[in-house]
């Protein structure tokens, strides 16, 4: 077992370090230019055409649920306890300027996740019971004709969202609700197991009309949380931003808790954790956005942009602007602790506290419901239907399993199926970028003085 554990920590080492960071980063900045930086240019007709129509119907199109539910699903697999636990623990052991990389890794990242959605809708299949099928799967075996690389991917999804989604999270939710209200962390995991399995059971439509009203309600719950910390620390502010972009680029020293921070880490850091969290890069996404009710690819590859920039840009900013101007991530505190600490100081009385376990069993739960759906996808892909529900039943027994703890080596394990899940999907995205380029040409069109809009011959039916 030593030796299995010597082996995995040697490829964690390698799939996640220097190189595999910017082989990531590095995708997002070549997507972000050949694309020519349509996270700004067409970022105003982005957010009116996601955000703006978040529940309007489709109608006349292929999909098994409409382009919002889609979107606000994919919203409720990647904003998890990274937001909460993951920005925390970026800035506990690299210093707040671990925050500036975190948003260039967002920044690029639309780029790359705009371009993963492009090409899951435009290799998906009709599956014989009707239903669409997609993903990075689908692009790696059609677009680049390498079954290979398709079945590798389907392998580390499985391996990586059963641990990582179903145990992982459920511990870390079991844990948190303990430490406020003692409850045994079995008890929470046989809740969310059956709260979990009312929903997947009911296959992805049932899962898309949840995430539809859950999605909107714990974001906007966490960012009215946010405002009202800026709003009673106002005169904090601008020191905190002035302290982020300071740190981003020497070395912090010690201080307090804080053991100090050489600039690789504060780099490393904010990087993977933004990666953490938005998932730009994992070919994971466009599992569920393949199931929209789209007439063109880059009408639901949009959503990837507002994607990320919901879940870093905002999400994880408040967290992170929370954690600086308390003052707290000098104390040596780390994670979710961390972050309950810092709204506790920034807000009246203990409410801080208390919404952020709401929010973090809300975000843990979301996950939980939807990430779900990326093993079924994989596993349909190499076994075929009959795989499904026996899929469902083992992630509800693993959510159990996960409450329990214990499974430190499981957990690194995951971590490396995690890295090498994105290497076939990069490698797609690259080889396949000039079909993403070709696809937004098709649906964009420019008038000459720098403004886009959408092509009228694809415009989708709204109701």
């Amino acid at each position: 077992m030593e030796k299995i554990t010597q082996i995995n920590d040697f490829v964690n080492g390698i799939v996640w370090g220097p190189y595999m960071i910017a082989l990531i980063v590095g995708t997002g900045i070549f997507l972000t230019i050949r694309l020519r930086f349509l996270q700004v240019i067409n970022f105003k007709i982005i957010m009116k055409n996601t955000v703006g129509k978040m529940f309007k119907k489709q109608s006349g199109v292929d999909g098994d649920i409409t382009s919002g539910q889609a979107g606000l699903t994919a919203i409720a697999a990647v904003v998890g306890t990274g937001n909460i636990a993951g920005v925390a623990t970026a800035i506990a052991i690299g210093g707040p300027g671990a925050v500036f990389w975190m948003w260039v890794s967002a920044f690029f990242g639309m780029a790359t996740k705009f371009s993963e959605i492009a090409l899951g809708i435009k290799y998906r299949e009709k599956k014989e019971d009707g239903s669409i099928a997609g993903g990075a799967m689908y692009y790696l075996d059609k677009g680049l004709h390498s079954k290979f690389l398709s079945y590798f991917f389907c392998i580390m999804v499985i391996i990586t969202y059963f641990i990582m989604g179903a145990v992982v999270d459920t511990n870390s939710i079991a844990l948190s609700v303990q430490e406020q209200w003692g409850i045994k962390p079995v008890i929470t995991g046989i809740i969310l197991a059956v709260l979990t399995g009312v929903v997947i059971l009911g296959g992805i439509k049932r899962m898309g009309r949840v995430c539809e009203y859950l999605s909107p309600f714990m974001g906007g719950l966490y960012i009215i949380a946010g405002i009202l910390v800026l709003v009673l620390n106002f005169d904090k502010v601008p020191e905190a931003f002035i302290l982020i972009f300071n740190s981003a680029f020497k070395p912090i020293a010690a201080t307090g808790g804080f053991a100090g921070a050489a600039l690789g880490q504060v780099i490393k850091m904010g990087i993977a954790r933004g990666l953490f969290s938005n998932e730009a890069g994992m070919g994971s996404s466009p599992i569920i956005h393949s199931s929209a009710q789209v007439n063109h690819p880059i009408e639901q590859a949009i959503w990837g942009v507002t994607e990320v920039f919901i879940d870093t840009i905002i999400i994880c900013t408040i967290t992170a602007i929370t954690i600086v101007i308390s003052g707290e991530w000098t104390t040596g505190v780390s994670g979710v602790a961390l972050t309950m600490r810092a709204f506790n100081a920034t807000l009246p009385g203990n409410i801080g506290s208390y919404i952020v376990l709401f929010s973090a069993v809300l975000f843990g739960y979301s996950c939980l419901i939807s990430v779900n759906y990326y093993c079924e996808r994989a596993g349909e892909y190499i076994f075929g239907q009959k795989c499904i529900k026996p899929i469902r039943i083992l992630w509800i027994i693993f959510i159990v399993i996960g409450s329990m703890g214990g499974l430190e080596f499981v957990w690194a394990l995951a971590d490396t199926a995690n890295g090498l899940m994105a290497l076939p999907n990069l490698i797609g995205l690259i080889c396949l970028s000039g079909v993403v380029v070709n696809l937004k040409k098709d649906y964009f069109s420019d008038n000459g003085d720098g403004d886009t809009k959408i092509n009228k011959e694809h415009s989708s039916k709204i109701e």
